[in-house]
């Protein structure tokens, strides 16, 4: 992303035509918004600020970064590779806090604009809330990945992206897959090799190296995972792997949950 933002001013240049009907010219050209804000969620708390704030510089306005509440170190560590970069100071700010701290940024009159990538109903809230201030805004909410995999699929391979792609990160981004439908015969082999890989991942502390599962970010998040499923097993739904009372030395004062 920093790569593309260093090669933006391309694309930035205006353009002149006279004459395009009878004593009517046409002409365009580059004007930065101002004061843009980015609010960013837990779960990539690098990548997200990068999607926004090089190509908010690159075109010639100021970044305010207000990173989640909950692994805010991240930002800090953006802001002082900014600095170190040689970035003039208050190009690139980090503003913390809560909702207080993001209603403000949403109706402050110096804020010209607002990206946002967090769950659907803040991005609804976040980009109600701003474009009545007058703002321009670009909010991406959650999304909600399936699977579906025909008789005739590659099994083993099918089986092998499904558990990396509902077991990484923990499960919390939004490219999860959280259902997979399975079609005809497929169905009864590829539950086996799920349950495979399932029993195989790794869940230890996050940051071993060999860690294939942390802990999810919060208690609160483990005890909404752990009524999940265990409404949809007294709704009758089969458990295969049932990961809810796992215990992992390392992670004991943690929130980690197994993959259930």
């Amino acid at each position: 992303m920093i790569e593309f933002a260093c090669g933006i001013p391309t694309l930035l240049k205006g353009d002149y035509s006279d004459q395009v009907s009878t004593g009517i010219d046409v002409f365009s050209f580059r004007e930065p918004l101002g004061v843009v804000a980015g609010i960013t969620p837990f779960n990539f708390p690098v990548m997200v600020p990068l999607w926004m704030a090089p190509m908010a510089i690159a075109t010639g306005n100021a970044f305010i970064l207000k990173p989640s509440e909950r692994d805010p170190s991240a930002s800090m560590l953006l802001a002082k590779l900014w600095k170190q970069a040689g970035l003039p100071d208050g190009v690139f700010q980090v503003l913390h806090g809560d909702k207080e701290t993001v209603d403000g940024l949403l109706t402050h009159p110096d804020v010209d604009g607002i990206s946002f990538v967090g769950s659907t109903p803040i991005a609804q809230y976040v980009h109600e809330t701003a474009t009545k201030h007058g703002k321009r805004v670009q909010a991406l909410g959650g999304a909600k990945n399936h699977a579906i995999i025909m008789p005739d699929a590659d099994l083993d391979n099918a089986a092998d992206h499904l558990a990396a792609a509902a077991f990484g990160s923990a499960g919390e981004r939004c490219m999860a897959i959280s259902v997979a439908v399975a079609v005809g015969d497929a169905a009864e082999l590829l539950v086996k090799k799920v349950e495979e890989r399932a029993l195989a991942v790794k869940v230890k502390n996050g940051t071993e190296p060999d860690a294939e599962m942390g802990p999810v970010i919060t208690p609160a998040s483990k005890e909404r995972i752990v009524r999940i499923v265990t409404e949809a097993e007294a709704a009758g739904a089969a458990m295969v792997v049932d990961g809810r009372d796992l215990v992992v030395p390392a992670m004991k004062k943690a929130s980690g949950s197994a993959p259930p």
